[in-house]
């Protein structure tokens, strides 16, 4: 699926990562789209099994699994892109020079940008997500959110600790990741610190940080069989923050991407200072457009979540 794109502007596309995904998400899409069904359709085929019943009926615990959650974000994300191609007019469609995903959300992006057909990239988001949690299984772990402590500190904190920082989401909201006993003493240090606050994550593993390394192999095993077109639109990296380009280099962070930080602060400085002024968040949650306005106050952010959102983004 590639998104249409009308008159130019400085905008970016967002698409949210896993812990957006919500019970019913999707669910009037699916009922009043038939681009949206039929996104639905091709993501429950590809994966052989009825993904969106579980999105839209639950149960929640089902749902929060990872090998769920990742597939069904990706699906309501490019639901709403087709929706949108459906019920707008073509100039009504903001032009994005740049897209970027929050982790799974890189995957979305890529779909979105014409890399990925839907089926290639519900299968590897299914795969990952089964990869992940294997990984998870091996090296038991979670994660922490720290608040008001930058980003040298907590490495400071990681090394000390045994831990990873995982996300560096703005300049003051840090994850850190890696075994459970690990980060309690990490959160211990960070508050002892003066960390605003420290938040557990209520989190299947310690996703992007070393614990992640076994998984990188089936994933290369994975992105060998599916093929890759060249981006309409540059994606900016997760892991360098600076814009995939061509296949080669999108296969490349996609392993490495994994099992290392993803650097959403930097890839929306990156953004800002391209000329980007307004943002587009592409699916479930509002969670990017609120990191994006504690980033930069002054930029434009909108949300597309269903038709509703839909419809009154076209009467802007």
């Amino acid at each position: 699926m590639t998104l249409t794109f009308g008159s130019n502007s400085k905008t970016a596309f967002l698409f949210p990562g896993q812990g957006a995904q919500v019970v019913g998400m999707g669910s009037e899409l699916y009922e009043k789209s038939r681009a949206a069904k039929d996104v639905f359709g091709e993501v429950d085929e590809a994966l052989g099994r009825p993904l969106s019943k579980i999105l839209f009926e639950g149960p929640e615990d089902e749902l929060r699994e990872t090998i769920n959650a990742q597939p069904g974000i990706m699906a309501v994300s490019l639901a709403c892109v087709g929706a949108m191609n459906e019920n707008l007019d073509k100039d009504d469609i903001p032009d994005p020079v740049l897209m970027a995903g929050h982790s799974l959300g890189e995957y979305t992006a890529l779909a979105a940008a014409g890399v990925l057909s839907v089926k290639d990239a519900a299968l590897l988001v299914q795969k990952r997500g089964e990869l992940m949690q294997e990984a998870c299984d091996s090296n038991p772990g979670t994660m922490a959110a720290i608040l008001g402590l930058d980003e040298m500190t907590l490495e400071e904190i990681a090394r000390e600790s045994g831990t990873f920082v995982s996300n560096i989401n703005t300049e003051e909201q840090i994850v850190i990741s890696g075994g459970k006993m690990a980060v309690a003493r990490a959160m211990d240090m960070a508050s002892a610190r003066g960390a605003k606050k420290v938040i557990p994550l209520r989190v299947g593993g310690a996703f992007h940080s070393g614990l992640m390394e076994s998984a990188k192999a089936g994933l290369v095993e994975a992105l060998n069989n599916v093929k890759f077109i060249e981006p309409n639109v540059p994606i900016i990296a997760n892991c360098t923050a600076q814009p995939l380009k061509s296949a080669e280099e999108i296969r490349s962070e996609l392993i490495t991407q994994i099992a290392s930080c993803v650097q959403w602060k930097r890839s929306v400085d990156f953004m800002i200072r391209s000329g980007v002024t307004n943002f587009l968040e592409i699916g479930p949650g509002k969670a990017l457009a609120g990191m994006v306005k504690r980033i930069d106050r002054n930029a434009n952010i909108s949300n597309i979540s269903d038709l509703e959102s839909i419809l009154a983004f076209s009467r802007n």
